[in-house]
């Protein structure tokens, strides 16, 4: 990323206690960016908070269906850039609790999507899905064009949440890139559901992955 691009840029992140949120904070704040944080639940194992780079951010304490919230944010601090990272993003948690998956995945993207239209210094918004939206496809590996035909909570959320962000983008001209990518992992991930520091857990403990 090119320092002088995002230096004094106003940056939303939706989710930035997450993993992809941590760093992604990390690396906007050592380019100048200055970062407004929306977070939800304050996770002490987070990287945002363990090397307290949550002090220099502004943060929101709220949830990502709070329309007239994200509006206010918007407009307070004059959001030239959201990145949308907001989401539950395990899959037994998604079949296990489908109704709050769908509420944060889909209800949460086209909320941050609506809010974005109304505000007029927003300038590109970047949301992240998952190759999980592709669901279940004949050819491997996956091509951008492929269908988006999820079947299970946390897929079809993820289908529906990208075909929103089309919605958007084709009707109302709203600057919005998908980004869908596979298993993230990496320094400071202690979510020990996700399958890279899972297995590497397991395995220094001698267990069986």
């Amino acid at each position: 990323m090119s320092n002088d691009f995002w230096r004094d840029k106003r940056v939303f992140i939706t989710g930035c206690t997450g993993h992809l949120g941590s760093w992604l904070t990390d690396a906007l704040l050592t380019r100048g960016a200055h970062i407004v944080g929306l977070i939800r639940d304050r996770v002490a194992n987070s990287q945002l908070i363990r090397t307290a780079l949550i002090d220099q951010i502004d943060v929101v304490y709220g949830n990502v269906c709070d329309y007239p919230l994200l509006e206010r944010v918007l407009a307070e601090y004059e959001i030239d850039t959201i990145f949308h990272l907001a989401a539950q993003t395990l899959v037994g948690v998604a079949n296990r609790a489908p109704l709050s998956t769908f509420e944060t995945n889909i209800r949460g993207t086209w909320m941050i999507l609506e809010a974005a239209r109304h505000n007029p210094t927003v300038r590109r918004i970047i949301t992240a899905s998952s190759d999980k939206a592709y669901g279940a496809q004949p050819q491997l590996p996956y091509c951008e064009d492929a269908p988006l035909q999820g079947q299970h909570p946390y897929d079809v959320s993820k289908s529906c949440a990208d075909l929103i962000a089309y919605t958007y983008a084709h009707t109302y001209n709203l600057p919005v890139t998908v980004i869908r990518s596979a298993n993230l992992y990496g320094g400071g991930d202690l979510n020990w559901n996700r399958i890279v520091p899972g297995t590497m857990r397991s395995v220094l403990r001698g267990e069986r992955p």
